[in-house]
């Protein structure tokens, strides 16, 4: 704890110096940017400071105990130690609910990429399926959904469907949905009435701000180009569809959802920014070779987090082995008792660490 308080710390010191910068004073998105973070943090470095402060003054109570031997004194100091005792532990206890409160009231903003991986039509058709149970799910926890990039199929399904997903705790609890979803049921074109075995990839991943990952404009190539719809058809009369290629990365994002190039290039870098984050978590923690890849595996039904049985109206989480039979419930968006399963996973894992 007191590792990640000095390096806040050094943090806050360093935001201090952003806020006198002239350079800094002109440009008004990032001062806020600063001027909000250093706000949010200063409560933490004021009592990481006052616990520090604590901490010397019962070191130099201590040092002066040994140099002294006069009864009265000791009397006095042994108090003054007590008390400077207690103040540190329940600052640091205060840190504790600070540091929760924190993580629970930040606001998060996720990356949803959904893809159909094998079982072609039906795959795509349940890649619509989940898109619809998340932003369902989105309108009851009060998140806001957002598309930022889709490549619909001709009978109502998504080969791709990226969004992004803002609100307290979102990233917090979709993070979970990320593998492989298998689903299982019968397609309205088989005649015989024989199940089929489809597959949707889910990757979820954190979008940084601007201020924490910084891209360079050098290290970008933009690409505009006339969108077109599935099918063929364009979209538009005007080159609004934006390519945008991460030069030192190799990283390709397109998008051609909105009429305007701007909004087009604005989407397509929030997922650039999302996938960079990432990709610089899987170098710092030597993770498998991408953390997406880890995430959704290579889409093969094997590689399965959660299966959807049609027939049986069954839904199962294999990480938990939770079976629920709310079928028509879950696929509203009413996920949270897989969530929580997970999460009271996630905790016992960390204890038992």
């Amino acid at each position: 704890m007191f590792e990640k308080l000095k390096s806040i710390e050094q943090r806050y010191k360093e935001l201090e110096g952003f806020l006198a910068d002239p350079e800094i004073l002109g440009d008004m998105v990032k001062y806020q940017s600063y001027a909000k973070e250093l706000s949010r943090i200063s409560p933490l470095v004021e009592k990481y400071r006052l616990i520090n402060k604590n901490k010397a003054e019962l070191e130099a109570l201590e040092q002066l105990s040994l140099e002294k031997h006069d009864a009265g004194f000791a009397e006095l100091a042994e108090s003054e130690k007590n008390k400077l005792k207690e103040d540190i532990l329940r600052i640091e206890e205060e840190i504790r609910v600070l540091f929760k409160t924190e993580d629970e009231d930040r606001e998060e903003e996720a990356i949803v990429e959904i893809r159909a991986g094998t079982g072609g039509q039906e795959a795509s058709l349940f890649a619509a399926d989940l898109y619809r149970m998340y932003v369902k799910y989105s309108d009851k926890c009060n998140f806001k959904a957002e598309v930022l990039s889709s490549h619909p199929t001709d009978t109502g399904g998504f080969k791709e469907i990226i969004f992004s997903v803002s609100g307290k705790g979102a990233y917090k609890r979709l993070k979970y949905e990320s593998g492989v979803h298998r689903v299982q049921r019968v397609p309205t074109t088989e005649a015989s009435g024989r199940i089929h075995t489809s597959t949707v990839t889910v990757a979820v991943l954190l979008e940084p701000d601007e201020v924490d990952m910084v891209i360079s404009p050098q290290d970008l190539k933009i690409d505009v180009y006339r969108a077109k719809g599935h099918g063929g058809q364009g979209v538009n009369t005007t080159d609004s569809a934006v390519r945008i290629t991460h030069l030192p990365s190799g990283m390709v994002v397109t998008c051609q959802d909105e009429r305007s190039q701007l909004k087009n290039k604005n989407k397509a870098m929030k997922v650039l920014r999302a996938r960079l984050m990432e990709q610089t978590k899987q170098k710092e923690f030597n993770k498998r070779a991408t953390e997406r890849k880890s995430q959704v595996g290579s889409g093969e039904r094997s590689e399965k987090i959660r299966t959807y049985n049609f027939p049986d109206r069954r839904i199962t989480d294999h990480r938990v082995g939770l079976t629920i039979y709310k079928f028509e419930d879950v696929l509203e968006g009413n996920i949270d008792e897989f969530i929580k399963a997970l999460e009271d996973l996630e905790a016992k894992e960390k204890q038992s660490t």
